[in-house]
């Protein structure tokens, strides 16, 4: 496959780094995970050089390369073991130049594997910013969940990234179990705050094809909550999370002030990123660039020194000005007069502005347009409703191209 000329820019300062390892696979999981306890650790790190190697070459950026944002995701990256962070802090420092003071280093993590030497290795390798599966406060639905830790073992873990000194720490949880399982969510909040969050992200349930969840369901074995239910959990959190001083900055983020997370940031503003490791996606000079999803088949390319990209695509006017818009509509920045496009809107939409405010799901007031959480609720649907009026261009597809 061969890939658009991509060296009409530098190589962007924002990173993500794919670790595909998990002990257990969630049944609700579709991510790119591969199961395993001995994550081959050293393989992955050979591989990740290789692929930063390969994005180096095709993109001809010349070391070193300022960074901003690290973000290693997974998979379970607090399973790397001993050392390894530092392993993959060597990798970058190939290829990169940071500040210490100024990067933004996010590593996801399990409770039941982020232990005490984990937590000194990661500060000692430059990690600042601590995210944490959490998912669950509540016993009984970290079991349906299929997770490995239980209630005490996520306090605990968060305990520990405090003790060593994170002071940026976010929490994941999951909202909208099925209806037969019963929980106290707005105490689940409540305790995610009480732990020392710095910011909290929460995940509405889905049944992916292909998953476990995704064919029980199918099958009749599970009910998925319903809208109501789904509904009343998100603005429960956001009313909670936002009454205990939290900023509801986007869909499903929320941040103490000065803790939102900047590596995600450039995923909503259209800044470009860099993508290594199986199935990990990069947006270059205006084309999005995916790896091969499987790590046996990503370790392959890289061991016979291929290239891992498996696809890349180019959109046209319409789906750039539709993903414009949905982007926009997904933060607290919402779609600002200065954006041509927010005349368009206003103009074109008018009579669709108003009923959405009436509704409690849009404010338009001063030089912005901004969802409220109720607005987000819906917002595939109203931002639909906007690009069907902002016509022509809307038809115009990406051009995809895969191996």
């Amino acid at each position: 496959m061969k890939l658009p000329d991509l060296r009409r820019t530098g190589a962007p300062s924002s990173l993500y780094i794919h670790f595909p390892f998990c002990v257990h696979r969630c049944h609700y999981c579709d991510f790119s995970v591969r199961k395993t306890a001995r994550p081959p650790t050293e393989d992955w790190l050979r591989c990740v050089a290789g692929d930063l190697e390969e994005w180096f070459r095709t993109g001809d950026w010349q070391s070193p390369v300022p960074l901003s944002t690290v973000f290693v995701g997974g998979g379970t990256p607090s399973l790397l073991g001993g050392g390894g962070m530092a392993g993959l802090a060597e990798v970058l420092r190939a290829r990169f130049e940071w500040s210490p003071e100024t990067i933004e280093w996010t590593a996801e993590s399990n409770p039941e594997s982020l232990d005490e030497a984990t937590v000194e290795d990661w500060r000692s390798a430059g990690v600042n910013r601590l995210s944490v599966g959490v998912q669950s406060f509540d016993d009984n639905a970290l079991g349906w969940l299929g997770r490995l830790h239980d209630s005490r073992q996520a306090t605990a873990a968060v305990e520990r990234g405090r003790g060593v000194g994170f002071k940026n720490i976010n929490l994941d949880l999951i909202f909208g179990l099925p209806d037969a399982i019963r929980r106290d969510w707005r105490t689940e909040v409540r305790m995610a705050v009480e732990a020392g969050a710095t910011h909290v992200s929460i995940y509405g349930l889905t049944a992916e094809a292909g998953t476990p969840l995704g064919r029980a369901v199918v099958r009749g074995d599970v009910r998925m909550a319903g809208e109501d239910r789904y509904a009343e959990e998100y603005l429960t959190a956001a009313e909670a999370l936002v009454g205990a001083g939290f900023i509801h900055y986007e869909v499903s983020n929320f941040a103490l002030p000065g803790g939102e997370c900047r590596h995600n940031w450039h995923y909503w503003d259209g800044s470009a990123y860099l993508g290594v490791g199986p199935s990990a996606h990069s947006l270059v000079d205006g084309t999005r660039v995916w790896n091969v999803r499987r790590w046996e088949a990503y370790r392959t390319t890289m061991v016979q020194g291929r290239s891992p990209r498996e696809g890349f695509e180019t959109t046209g006017a319409g789906e750039s000005q539709l993903e414009r818009l949905w982007l926009a509509f997904r933060t607290n920045r919402g779609l600002r007069s200065a954006d041509p496009l927010a005349a368009r809107v206003r103009e074109a939409c008018v009579d669709l502005l108003a009923a959405w405010s009436a509704a409690g799901w849009l404010e338009s007031g001063g030089d912005t347009l901004l969802m409220t959480p109720a607005g987000w609720l819906r917002l595939d649907e109203l931002v639909a409703a906007l690009a069907a009026r902002l016509e022509p261009g809307l038809d115009e597809q990406a051009t995809r191209n895969d191996t």
